[in-house]
């Protein structure tokens, strides 16, 4: 078996997510690094601190580098981090005073990452605006079909499909909303140099973090970031409330879908190994385990909050490990509703009508 769920070569039929994964690839991530560099290397240059000259055929040259990703690999077992490795690769390809002075390692993986989670975030809100509409779409097919509605999972009164696809719609529609008013507090560069204080750019420093920013279209900021990482926890609980509110239509699907209550009928379903007459609602199903996996996780970024001084290697090293899995599972979680949507053959209870 491998390590994660989202690559191995049989689990990652239930559990992968081409496009999120194609977004958080290693390539795509050096890329993002290589985004990075060839920007700062043109705004120092701009501003005079790096040769003009030599700035920008660095940042050609570091556009166009095709980087070793088993350097890369060896560098990170010895120095905790890639960059130093991926530097060294860098002046060896450009003029290297023209390459990463000033900055720092977290400079560039950090606003690599924030580049990513932009792209995630594009592709997270594209698919909750489908889902909404194909519950719209849902409501307008089955809306009036009486449904028993349920308390404490005990038959209540008579409600309409409408009423419990308006529950399942409506945090969606909050959560498009929500990740809005983050993004401005996420999508920031992140520029500290060596202990976050940015000296090193002495009196043109403002210029150069607007100028880094305008070129990755990220927000500039007052200050680094380092050893704040509030943005980042507040994604992450971000991307449970989504993967929760998608549990929650997992969950009751799977009750809906249950021999003798039968109030949903879905196409697409799991077979059994021994019982040749079930239709097991896997995709239900994995909407509840993708939302209790996040809901984990949002523990462990509140843990990465918490730095030493003006960086820590171990709470930051922790975000690695984590975030990425919850942008996995978030994409992996979306995708499958939209599956689930467009498969459902009947809602309500015929015989009620």
């Amino acid at each position: 078996m491998t390590v994660t769920v989202f690559e191995n070569p049989w689990l990652k039929g239930l559990f992968s997510d081409p496009e999120m994964a194609a977004i958080l690839s290693p390539q795509r991530t050096v890329d993002h690094m290589l985004f990075f560099e060839a920007s700062w290397s043109r705004a120092c240059g701009k501003v005079g601190l790096f040769n003009a000259a030599d700035a920008e055929a660095a940042a050609r040259a570091i556009t166009d580098a095709q980087i070793d990703l088993d350097d890369l690999a060896k560098g990170t077992a010895q120095d905790g981090l890639p960059i130093p490795r991926l530097v060294k690769q860098l002046k060896l390809l450009a003029p290297a005073a023209a390459v990463h002075q000033g900055a720092t390692s977290q400079d560039v993986m950090d606003t690599a990452m924030v580049l990513s989670m932009r792209e995630a975030s594009n592709l997270i809100a594209a698919r909750l605006d489908l889902i909404c509409t194909l519950l719209n779409d849902l409501e307008n097919r089955f809306g009036e079909m009486p449904l028993m509605g349920r308390t404490r999972m005990q038959a209540a009164t008579m409600i309409t499909v409408r009423d419990r696809l308006h529950t399942w719609r409506s945090p969606l529609v909050g959560h498009i909303s929500r990740l809005a008013e983050i993004r401005p507090r996420v999508e920031r560069v992140q520029i500290g140099g060596a202990s976050g204080d940015r000296n090193s750019l002495g009196d043109r420093q403002d210029k150069v973090v607007a100028d880094v920013a305008a070129m990755l279209g990220l927000a500039p900021t007052a200050k680094a970031w380092h050893a704040m990482r509030e943005g980042m926890a507040e994604y992450a609980g971000w991307l449970s409330l989504v993967s929760g509110s998608l549990g929650k239509f997992g969950q009751d699907l799977v009750l809906m879908a249950q021999q003798g209550i039968d109030e949903v009928v879905l196409s697409g379903t799991g077979g059994s190994s021994a019982m040749s007459h079930k239709r097991n609602p896997v995709a239900a199903e994995l909407l509840l385990t993708l939302a209790r996996f996040n809901a984990v996780q949002v523990g462990a970024m509140h843990h990465a909050m918490i730095h030493e001084q003006e960086r820590s290697g171990a709470a930051w090293s922790l975000e690695w490990m984590v975030l990425p899995q919850m942008l996995m599972a978030t994409g992996r979680a979306t995708a499958t509703t939209v599956e689930i949507c467009n498969g459902i053959e009947r809602m309500g209870n015929p015989s009620s009508a």
